[in-house]
């Protein structure tokens, strides 16, 4: 989440995983909500996904499954209901795992720019690779919400601050990488798969922007293309 503190560019961003339940940034409650009796929609496939009885019926096990996996990801509210926040964090993941390590196979981002950084919106998925050759990743990554979306297009990493603080929203952004108009790639301490999603940047794990700070610089492309669930 953020944008750069000079050029005095406001960076966009994009929405998550849309659906009737109220979302939050930030991590779960310190004191965890009841666990709710009532099945939702998405009973039976998210009793699948998280290994459990598929009956489509929610018991007090189901119920403790489910909200241990929205807390863990910051999924609101945490009362363990099967509804489609929950399943669309899901399905996501399911998605990505079907990727494995071939994320360019329909050949979408570019392989004549030599080393390139790729992100796939649709999917919220980045890569490294020089030509068709990969270099890093995948790996998930947390882009712009709904009304601050990350724009799509070919971009050169143009500003790199390791240290760097948002002037916007007064939050720390280590390892970013500025690619356009204030969008960055930067490590948050937070789940990749925590709804709505970032102010416009791309979001990754700590180890993963160390890894792409080690591996671009100024000057690198990026393409940026898909579009996110949700916006």
């Amino acid at each position: 989440m953020g944008d750069a503190r000079r050029r005095g560019v406001v960076a966009l961003g994009i929405a998550g995983l849309v659906a009737p339940l109220t979302i939050v940034l930030g991590t779960a409650p310190a004191q965890a909500a009841s666990c709710t009796t009532q099945t939702g929609p998405y009973q039976k496939k998210v009793e699948k996904f998280l290994g459990r009885p598929v009956d489509g019926v929610q018991s007090a096990g189901d119920c403790k499954a489910i909200q241990g996996f929205q807390e863990k990801h910051g999924i609101t509210p945490s009362v363990g209901y099967a509804g489609s926040v929950t399943w669309g964090v899901m399905d996501l993941m399911l998605k990505q795992r079907a990727v494995g390590n071939n994320p360019n196979k329909n050949g979408d981002c570019p392989v004549n720019k030599g080393r390139i950084a790729c992100v796939n919106l649709t999917l919220q998925l980045s890569w490294i690779q020089d030509g068709d050759r990969l270099v890093y990743g995948p790996v998930p990554v947390r882009t712009g919400r709904d009304g601050f979306e990350t724009r799509t297009g070919l971009k050169k990493i143009y500003w790199r601050d390791i240290d760097h603080v948002s002037d916007i929203y007064n939050v720390p952004m280590p390892y970013s990488q500025f690619f356009d108009g204030g969008q960055a790639f930067h490590s948050v301490k937070l789940s990749m798969w925590n709804p709505p999603g970032s102010h416009g940047c791309t979001n990754m794990t700590p180890k993963d922007a160390k890894k792409y700070w080690s591996l671009l610089k100024v000057g690198d492309d990026v393409f940026v293309y898909g579009r996110k669930p949700g916006t």
